[in-house]
């Protein structure tokens, strides 16, 4: 038999099919983009994801030459939608998805912090409050969207938005419920009848059934069926958000073992028992022994994004050779920058281009390059920001630390980021830690299938995870770069402690 699995990302989705060793057979992505209206806000209609989802599940199942047969499920995970999609009761979009990246709630989130006592809502949801979470962006909805608050029947993340269009099912899992923040009890893993009133969310228009992330959400009906070339009645698995998934697809599941998600954003993160929760972190039940294990991670905003952008707009040079070539645009841009020592030569990047999560948690926080002299050039500013994303994955390791985790020596890093074996060796270098990248680095789709076949009994136990994984040599930090970078790590801190008030003047 084989297992399929779908992750719908923030500016792509992939599906991949793999037997039952964990063996890959074939995979598909599509690519689409963020909508962003104004500054500080990011949304997506779910229609993107639906077309996206379907593409890739048909032409991944032509590429691997299986019969719709052997298929015995697919799992769905994704990008950690905010709000999510608010529908009406025909679960039709009545507005576009408020999306993690996205920042309007402002407001919101500075009414909770004046009116709601931090140790209580910490207290009930393992977590504090800031606009990345989802339950401040339907807070803005309410305040803003009077009308399409009141249609609402109810808010469906994005995996789940899909879910119900391949199954008819209505659903959520508990890591998406957790990410929601706020309203959600972490210790009870149901929805808080206490904060739900405190902070004015009807519990009605939230999911009122939450799975495992391992368990059956419906089965494929006849129309989906017919879209993507899988039987009627396939089993559809229920899946997570991306950042545990992709955890999962690395092999984590005992305390210690650390992994970083490096695309779109950056999310870092390790599991436990559920005695080393912070404010500073976002915390949640983790996809496999929900029962017992939590999920906590850090991330910046826009690690792979920010490098995204600087290609766009100053590497059109290297966009144009990499067309002619087929040398990616990004190894390019890195070959330009192989001269230049640990530090850039005194150039520093804040990477907060769409305000910043943890562990600053500011939505005004704004992207810096400082430290530029007339000596500097471009690639300097390109491995300054490509360093600065390092310093945010230590900044977030240093926060866990002080709450008490204890980390291995070793780093698991999957996603995009992890194909460059340069800017995994700048990671190694800035944190101290070995960063290890898997032999097959297919991030968060492979989780999917693996959580396809615990939900379909192909696989007995979450503990298999460990005989799919495979590494490759680990790249170890370089001492005398170390040191450098613990003193222009110290420098990036406190850039940000003297600039945070002014970036607040020009926040929009």
């Amino acid at each position: 038999m084989y297992l399929m699995g779908t992750d719908i990302g923030t500016q792509g989705t992939k599906t991949i099919i793999v037997d039952e060793k964990g063996k890959l057979i074939s995979d598909s992505f599509r690519e689409y983009k963020v909508t962003t209206p104004r500054p500080s806000w990011a949304e997506q209609w779910p229609g993107v994801w639906v077309k996206a989802v379907i593409e890739t599940i048909k032409e991944s199942l032509a590429k691997s030459k299986v019969s719709p047969k052997e298929i015995a499920g697919l799992s769905v995970s994704g990008l950690y939608g905010g709000s999510g999609v608010p529908v009406d009761e025909h679960v039709e979009p009545l507005y576009p998805c408020l999306i993690w990246m996205d920042r309007r709630a402002k407001k919101e989130t500075e009414w909770v912090k004046d009116n709601v006592p931090k140790e209580k809502i910490f207290g009930i949801t393992g977590n504090y409050v800031d606009s990345y979470f989802g339950f401040t962006k339907m807070m803005w909805i309410r305040d803003n969207l009077l009308d399409v608050w009141k249609k609402t029947y109810q808010f469906v993340t994005p995996k789940d938005f899909v879910i119900y269009q391949m199954t008819g099912e209505l659903m959520t899992d508990y890591t998406s419920a957790g990410n929601l923040g706020g309203v959600f009890d972490i210790r009870k893993k149901s929805w808080s009848d206490e904060m739900c009133k405190i902070l004015g969310i009807d519990k009605n228009k939230l999911p009122q059934r939450i799975l495992s992330s391992s368990d059956i959400a419906g089965h494929l009906n006849k129309a989906y069926a017919g879209l993507t070339g899988l039987l009627e009645g396939t089993p559809v698995v229920s899946g997570g958000i991306d950042a545990p998934v992709a955890q999962l697809s690395a092999g984590a599941l005992f305390e210690g073992e650390h992994v970083a998600m490096a695309g779109t954003s950056m999310c870092w993160g390790t599991v436990h028992d559920g005695k080393y929760l912070t404010p500073e972190l976002v915390s949640y039940p983790y996809v496999v022994h929900d029962d017992k294990l939590i999920y906590t991670f850090g991330g910046g905003a826009t690690s792979g994004e920010m490098a995204r952008w600087f290609r766009d707009n100053f590497g059109k040079y290297e966009k144009d050779v990499s067309e002619k070539t087929g040398i990616p645009s990004y190894t390019l841009l890195e070959m330009e920058t192989k001269h230049i020592p640990a530090g850039s030569e005194g150039v520093i990047v804040l990477p907060y281009l769409m305000g910043e999560r943890s562990p600053i948690w500011d939505p005004d926080a704004r992207g810096v390059i400082f430290g530029l002299s007339l000596y500097h050039t471009r690639a300097h500013i390109y491995k300054a920001m490509l360093e600065s994303a390092a310093y945010s994955l230590k900044h977030n390791m240093e926060t866990a630390i002080r709450s008490g985790i204890k980390l291995n020596r070793d780093c698991w890093i999957v996603g995009g980021v992890a194909k460059s074996e340069y800017w995994v060796k700048i990671f190694a270098d800035v944190t101290g830690y070995s960063m290890k990248r898997l032999v097959n680095d297919v991030e968060a789709p492979y989780g999917d299938a693996f959580l396809a076949g615990l939900g379909t009994k192909v696989i007995d136990k979450p503990e298999r995870i460990k005989e799919w994984v495979k590494f490759r040599s680990e790249i170890k930090p370089e001492e005398e770069n170390k040191v450098v970078y613990e003193r222009y790590y110290e420098i990036y801190k406190e850039l940000y402690n003297q600039t945070k008030e002014i970036m607040a003047k020009v926040s929009l």
